[in-house]
């Protein structure tokens, strides 16, 4: 078994606040064996942490979060930017067309731009994979649906932290069923449910922490394109 991050925001995330080496650093720190960094609509980042990554003795896996009109798809394995603002299914073909798995995080919270509340449940069983347990949870009512709704869609299972800073990384990992320590593996094995989720919930002060950090970066970002 292989434990992977999958679901982690670098400082080029709108509301990320550490560079990649020190998401690679507490993922090495923390022992994984595998991280992909999910930046929003960016992807830059990303490549950069899947290029480093072996110096840390990790697999890294190259990929973004993306914002379709529906909502939040995070796409793996794909090394150019899929853009934002596309259909769910047309967000999905893209990721596809390129080879990549296309994971559902966090469906069923409408706040967080989950998806379920905008696309039919077909639709949102057409993913590869859906994340069933994110570490960012307040009553946990959200990751349960979703793993009921994998379960009975016979759908595979996966889990992130959604670390917003750098410490978070490796709060909720993917247990992956592969002794093949490459991204083609890894993905392969995760599409054919060969997963297990681990997990605790994010503390509630860094939860907050990560929330405040955030909205300050967007704001400052604005502010800063404006001028």
């Amino acid at each position: 078994m292989l434990s992977v991050e999958l679901h982690a925001h670098s400082s080029l995330s709108y509301d990320g606040r550490d560079p990649v080496e020190l998401l690679l650093a507490q993922a090495q720190a923390v022992g994984l064996d595998a991280l992909a960094v999910t930046d929003h609509d960016e992807i830059d980042a990303s490549l950069e942490a899947a290029e480093l990554a072996p110096e840390y003795g990790l697999v890294g896996i190259p990929a973004m979060e993306v914002t379709s009109a529906a909502g939040h798809i995070l796409a793996f394995g794909i090394d150019e930017l899929v853009p934002a603002g596309l259909s769910y299914d047309e967000t999905l073909d893209r990721i596809h067309e390129q080879g990549g798995v296309a994971v559902v995080p966090h469906p069923f919270q409408s706040s967080r731009h989950g998806v379920a509340a905008h696309i039919s449940r077909d639709q949102l069983a057409a993913a590869d994979a859906i994340e069933v347990y994110n570490s960012r949870l307040f009553t946990g009512w959200a990751n349960r649906k979703a793993k009921r709704f994998a379960t009975a869609r016979k759908l595979p299972m996966t889990a992130g932290s959604d670390a917003h800073i750098g410490e978070m990384v490796g709060q909720a990992v993917t247990e992956v069923g592969t002794d093949d320590r490459s991204v083609e593996g890894i993905l392969d094995a995760i599409v054919e449910g060969k997963t297990s989720v681990v997990g605790s919930r994010t503390p509630w002060r860094i939860s907050f922490r990560q929330f405040g950090g955030g909205v300050k970066r967007r704001i400052k970002r604005t502010v800063s394109d404006l001028v």
